[in-house]
């Protein structure tokens, strides 16, 4: 069914998206296609869209009633309706996709990523109905897009390949045979799919038998395809990845190297590009097996080889995405190709818009941090309304700061599919220098509605052993053994939020008062949430006495304050500074500025509290009190509330559907025994027993639909 179009929403929505010129001006001149499909969704389906129109090429949508007003719905030309919410109805049914085809005339089809891009059954259908498939060919794509077959061709390619099991695996029984010839740990991962999904790492046979049913529902679910490839997990690992593109006369060209070691469940959160790690020569030589594998299949398109590289720099195929990367647009800022016109040029049998090797150059360095709608603690999926939703822009340079995304104020944060709000990637000429935009652009970024990872995101990119480059694909799980529970608070970053909480307060009531000349000095004590050792949280109390600089406070723009600061018990030393505050009203971002800062502090102003107010520093949400010393006073004598005791309930973590209850009530169960299963996003997640017990109520059977903290499962009182 055509969608309808509104001019003038249509206008206005447009003219918020972010400038197109990462990779310079269109390199094509020679005709392509008239009209394109894609068949895909959100930040991507926009992404190819974009380059599209550079080409001049109509661009037509498929949608799910779910995504009936999205933003990449609405910036096609065209746009289909393909069925309803779930995947399997909607964006993986090809008969719908192929009539949205043959109805709207597009002369060919971009894929995106996840879903059909990877399906050469799919490819098979275009080619039928003479349908150009923007991607490799069907064959090369069978061939590559299977983990098992993939590997068998890399080793005949004289590509390096981890020790594994070359077949298909019958069954967990034959799996855990498999482990234990290999040894543990081992990797078990879908042979069709990626993305980290269908991928769990065991390191015992009761560890294969649960991670083999869960990969496998979780590859059906997301792949239609449960097969499942065992092979030795490479401890202590870097991943490394080669991007190639390739054209039908022939030509091969490799890129320079992405790195994705930051990593949650097998899934890339931060990448960059290049890579502190590799040499020239290491790189050459990845480049040159990647080039290799390819020209071993007949490949064309663009497609990215992907390796594990251990501390010696000795690297192992790892497997062959045939499709664009998620994180493609770092390649783009160091190198300036615009991948998805390359990838148009080879489907209309065009070469490269440049054929030779040495010509490829690196420009610079790229950051891309995923932004998801997700809690960064247990990394489970947040869905709601985008209340309020600004993007950051460019900072030091034009276009350092590029956000691909698919959405805008007042969008929706389905259950349905992957909770990716937006790839957000920075450049610099230099690697520190696209960490400090990054910095700056995750300060920058306003999101309102949903739980969000900024905060993981932000504390990963200041860490010093990301600024060294000491990264593993473990970062995270050394880093946060219990999980990422939000910024600590140090003697700096507590100095910085006291004094510019202070200062904030002190500015908020020149506003709310008739007479903002009179005040000149304030007292306050501030209670700062501050992260202890054990993941527990107090307040850490901070009195911070201000002087304005100036004879009136600015009501709109900087104000300039000596403060000084000391804290209960003496936690941190007392400290007297001057500080800037830049705020504009009712604008949410307040930039903080002190002497011998290389860079200004943004913090975000999110809501007013009770006793003070909510801000987001360093990326975490800090809920702060903000006191004068007599209310101070009278607030030690005010009981707290109690918790409620959740020791004996199993809740949902998230919206999801109930895939499988593993209890019944009157079972006893262990600490930590699987109670049930919940999927959402197209990822499954194991619920357990929080103690030991009788089960004395289940809630819910396979199949039913949960909200997030629904009490599925309740205990018998101890």
């Amino acid at each position: 069914m055509y969608l309808k179009r509104f001019p003038l929403i249509r206008s206005r929505l447009l003219h918020t998206t972010a400038p197109a010129r990462y990779f310079g001006p269109c390199k094509t001149t020679e005709p392509t296609f008239d009209k394109i499909l894609i068949a895909n969704r959100g930040e991507i389906a926009c992404r190819v869209i974009r380059t599209a129109k550079r080409m001049g090429i109509k661009t037509v949508a498929v949608y799910s009633d779910a995504d009936a007003n999205s933003l990449f719905v609405r910036e096609a030309d065209e746009a289909f309706r393909v069925g309803p919410a779930p995947t399997s109805q909607s964006y993986l049914n090809v008969e719908a996709i192929m009539d949205a085809i043959k109805t709207s005339g597009a002369q060919a089809v971009h894929p995106g990523y996840g879903f059909l891009s990877e399906n050469a059954g799919f490819v098979k259908r275009l080619d039928a109905a003479g349908v150009s498939f923007i991607g490799p060919k069907e064959y090369a794509m069978a061939a590559m897009g299977d983990k098992i077959q993939s590997k068998i061709i890399a080793k005949e390619a004289g590509v390096n390949t981890i020790p594994g099991y070359d077949g298909v695996v019958r069954d967990a029984e034959h799996a855990v045979e498999i482990a234990e010839d290999i040894g543990y740990p081992v990797m078990l991962k879908a042979s069709a799919g990626g993305g980290g999904k269908g991928m769990r790492i065991a390191h015992s046979a009761s560890e294969v038998h649960e991670g083999f049913k869960l990969a496998s529902d979780e590859a059906q679910s997301s792949f239609g395809d449960n097969r499942i490839l065992v092979e030795k997990f490479i401890e202590e690992p870097r991943h490394i990845e080669i991007q190639i593109i390739a054209d039908g006369q022939g030509n091969v060209l490799w890129l320079p190297e992405r790195e994705c070691s930051i990593q949650r469940r097998n899934q890339k959160v931060i990448e960059e590009a290049p890579s502190t790690h590799l040499d020239a020569d290491t790189r050459r030589k990845m480049g040159e097996q990647a080039v290799a594998l390819a020209r071993n299949v007949g490949y064309n398109s663009a497609g990215t080889v992907e390796f594990l590289v251990d501390k010696h720099r000795n690297f192992y195929f790892l497997e062959m995405n045939t499709r664009l990367q998620v994180e493609h647009p770092i390649t783009e800022y160091i190198t300036g190709f615009d991948l998805v016109e390359e990838m148009i040029r080879s489907a209309a049998g065009l070469p490269l818009t440049t054929t030779d090797q040495s010509a490829v150059k690196i420009n610079g360095w790229a950051i891309e941090s995923r932004v998801y709608a997700e809690d960064p603690e247990k990394y489970l999926p947040s869905i709601g309304t985008l209340s309020k939703y600004q993007e950051p822009r460019s900072w030091r340079a034009e276009n350092d700061v590029r956000c691909d995304s698919g959405i805008s104020e007042g969008s929706e944060i389905s259950m349905f599919y992957d909770p990716m709000i937006c790839k957000l990637s920075t450049h610099g000429a230099t690697r520190a220098d696209a960490i400090a935009t990054m910095n700056h652009a995750l300060d920058r970024y306003l999101i309102k509605g949903v739980t969000h990872n900024i905060p993981l995101l932000r504390d990963v990119i200041s860490n010093n052993d990301f600024g060294s480059g000491r990264i593993t694909t473990a970062f995270l799980a050394e880093h946060y053994p219990g999980g990422f529970k939000g910024h600590r608070l140090t003697s700096e970053t507590a100095g910085q939020l006291a004094t510019a909480s202070a200062a904030m307060q002190f500015i908020r009531q020149a506003r709310e008062s008739s007479d903002h000349v009179a005040a000149r000095v304030a007292e306050y004590v501030l209670l700062l949430p501050q992260l202890q050792d054990d993941g527990s949280v107090h307040k850490l109390e901070a009195r911070v006495s201000l002087a304005l600089d100036s004879a009136a406070v600015n009501l709109q723009g900087t104000n300039s304050f000596t403060a000084t600061t000391v804290y209960d018990n003496g936690e941190y030393p007392p400290t007297t500074s001057k500080l800037d505050i830049s705020w504009d009203v009712d604008m949410p971002f307040v930039e903080l500025c002190q002497p011998g800062q290389e860079n200004a502090l943004t913090l975000q102003y999110l809501d007013p509290l009770p006793l003070g107010f909510r801000v987001q520093f360093m990326g975490t949400k800090f809920d702060i009190d903000v006191l004068l010393p007599r209310q101070r006073e009278l607030l030690r004598f005010m009981k707290e509330k109690e918790r409620l005791d959740t020791s004996k309930l199993v809740l949902s973590p998230m919206p999801g559907t109930i895939v499988s209850v593993a209890i019944a009530p009157g079972d006893v169960v262990a600490e930590g025994a699987e109670v049930a299963v919940v999927e959402a996003m197209k990822m499954q997640n194991v619920l357990r027993a929080p103690r030991a017990g009788t089960i004395k109520a289940v809630h819910v059977q396979p199949g039913a639909t949960v909200g997030g903290d629904d009490i599925l499962i309740e205990l018998e009182d101890e």
